[in-house]
């Protein structure tokens, strides 16, 4: 009799990964430990279709109760692991329940990262959880003051929703623009204007150096004196990977849980995927990421599952992002800073897409922005030259009538 498999993190990877577990034929027990009450759900549409939707939204739920009953995976809703013995091979809950284990996958994401000034204000909140996009949502009322700290994906998404319900919308970034981290300044430009078209205040290259509560709302104070007035302030100045536990246990971390291409940590029989893992890219010359993305953190689940199986399968997968904010479709796939010359082509209606190309001519990334879906075949298309380090004729790249399938054919 084996212990089995047990994952600690009950969103998109830890959730994808048991039942992936399931779908390679693994017949032994899965435990699958979430901290929250909820069943795993998807996190993107929390600050978008959460934000905006006319009825009380629900979370989307990645499976419900009878899959999971139907494919044997015990789900342990509300619980939290404190610790981890890999003398012994045991999981320690919260009340010094110890759970066995055969191979056990750390999918245990990010969090927020805390802005101090804001700790210990009732008027502050950060968007990670449901119920952290229902408190929110509640606050989004026609004429309601919101200030979002942070021009990142996530800031953003949610000052485009608050616009939507009718909210007066500002937001503070530090750095020279908005969406510094990954994004070329050509597309950030096209966000920023359209945020800008809807009445969003966006201030760049400010400091805050105080958030006062008031019996209603919040004072925040700029490092000029000026004082910004607002219902709710919503922190969103990037994320940090849940790395307590790996920690603890003796597992190595950098800016997340180490892992090798086969998203092992240094202990072989402990795996770590998603929001919390640091990994190679072999595309990248083996260089060490960690990737905050909904793709990534299915992909990398369905990819521990099957290693945690003796499978020995490498992390081969292109990084991709996307973002909506109103009728714009934001995609990028593989990484925009690895590229030393940028290329341009235009779809029309206002659409375009920016390739990326290293010092020897490989495509290494291809950015692009348009209305709706309008950029979706073309980047997926640009990931496939990428996967293959293929190195494109440039003037094609530039040219709208010549395919980009043409290109990968070649």
């Amino acid at each position: 009799m084996t212990a089995g498999m047990v994952i600690i993190g009950g969103g998109e990877c830890g959730a994808r990964a048991a039942f992936a577990l399931r779908e390679n034929g693994y017949a032994g027990s899965v435990t699958l430990i979430g901290a929250e009450k909820h069943l795993p759900y998807e996190r993107p549409p929390l600050s978008k279709d959460t934000m905006i939707s006319p009825e009380h939204p629900l979370a989307r739920t990645i499976a419900g109760e009878d899959r999971f009953a139907e494919q044997d995976i015990r789900f342990v809703a509300g619980t939290t692991a404190i610790g981890i013995d890999r003398e012994a091979k045991n999981v320690i809950l919260a009340g010094d329940n110890r759970l066995a284990y055969d191979r056990l996958l750390l999918a245990t994401g990010a969090v927020p990262r805390p802005l101090p000034l804001a700790a210990a204000s009732r008027h502050c909140a950060c968007l990670r959880s449901y119920d952290d996009a229902l408190a929110i949502r509640a606050q989004l009322q026609p004429g309601a003051r919101i200030v979002i700290v942070g021009g990142g994906f996530i800031g953003l998404e949610l000052a485009a929703s608050a616009r939507q319900r009718g909210a007066v919308v500002t937001v503070l970034e530090t750095q020279a623009r908005i969406l510094m981290r990954g994004v070329p300044e050509e597309i950030a430009a096209v966000i920023a204007a359209r945020h800008r078209q809807e009445g969003v205040l966006i201030r760049c290259g400010v400091a805050i150096a105080a958030i006062t509560d008031k019996d209603i709302g919040v004072t925040i104070t700029l490092a000029d004196g000026e004082k910004l007035e607002a219902d709710l302030a919503v922190i969103g100045i990037g994320a940090l990977p849940v790395t307590a536990l790996a920690e603890a246990a003796g597992l190595e971390t950098a800016n997340g849980i180490l892992v090798n291409a086969h998203l092992q940590t240094s202990d072989p029989d402990i795996f770590a995927a998603g929001d919390c893992c640091a990994f190679p890219l072999a595309l990248y010359d083996g260089r060490q990421v960690r990737l905050e993305a909904w793709r990534n953190a299915q992909e990398q689940g369905t990819l521990a599952a099957r290693n945690m199986l003796g499978l020995c399968e490498p992390h081969l997968a292109v990084p991709w992002f996307w973002s909506d904010q109103y009728e714009l479709g934001l995609q990028v796939a593989g990484l925009a800073d690895e590229g030393a010359r940028t290329i341009r082509r235009d779809l029309g209606d206002g659409a375009f897409i920016l390739f990326h190309l290293a010092a020897d001519g490989r495509l290494v990334a291809a950015s692009g922005i348009g209305p709706g879906s309008s950029v979706a075949r073309d980047i997926r298309l640009a990931e496939m030259l990428i996967a293959r380090s293929a190195c494109p004729d440039q003037a094609h790249l530039a040219a709208p009538d010549i395919k980009l399938k043409s290109l990968l054919a070649a």
